[in-house]
């Protein structure tokens, strides 16, 4: 079995949301003082790599703690769509990719590549992003799908400050994972997935643990 990590690692230096707060790593305990080394973590629950809970965007929505685990593997469809800043992944590119590789199947999981994750390091990474236009996303919600991810740090557009695709998907329930990394990486258009989030009572996301097998 071949592992896939698709997991940005969360640091000190790690690109953060504006208006979110940076990861901190407090050391609490030492090998020296205590016998044994232990750290404090302050970081948000959308730090990173990280799923969104239905809760996020919907007050009666699905919170983290919820998700049956059977929703957090399976098969994904990998859809490569390069994007450039501020440009949407329209229904009419979904459409295009189901007219060259078939139909994507009722209550599957679908992964975007757009290729912006190499401009991580970028001041316009979170504000500039690629992400579903709203036709793409009540397309998606018309096929009841599990789960969409994307390798930007958001599935809405950078410039959507409404979050209107957020409040589409949270709507019917889809999950969300964005920062996903090494999607280049996979070749074909249908590949097995594990996204394991921390199961924290009540919360509205969690940093995961992403891997392609």
């Amino acid at each position: 079995m071949k592992l896939l990590d698709l997991t940005l690692t969360i640091s000190k230096s790690i690109p953060n949301f504006p208006g979110s707060p940076k990861p901190q790593f407090i050391p609490w305990s030492s090998i020296k003082e205590d016998g044994y080394n232990l750290e404090l973590l302050f970081l948000s629950s959308h730090t990173g790599t990280h799923l969104d809970a239905p809760y996020h965007f919907d007050q009666n929505g699905t919170k983290i703690h919820q998700i049956p685990i059977s929703r957090l593997f399976g098969n994904a469809v990998l859809v490569k769509i390069l994007k450039k800043k501020n440009q949407a992944i329209t229904k009419n590119d979904i459409l295009l990719f189901e007219k060259k590789n078939g139909k994507i199947p009722k209550n599957s999981s679908v992964i975007f590549f757009t290729g912006w994750q190499k401009y991580i390091k970028k001041d316009f990474y979170f504000l500039e992003n690629p992400g579903l236009s709203e036709s793409a996303a009540n397309y998606l919600s018309s096929k009841k799908i599990n789960l969409v991810g994307i390798d930007s740090p958001s599935i809405d557009l950078g410039k959507n400050k409404k979050f209107i695709v957020h409040k589409i998907l949270s709507k019917y329930n889809i999950l969300i994972v964005e920062n996903l990394a090494n999607l280049n990486k996979i070749r074909k258009n249908n590949f097995d997935f594990v996204i394991l989030p921390l199961k924290i009572k009540d919360a509205t996301g969690s940093p995961v643990r992403a891997m392609a097998i």
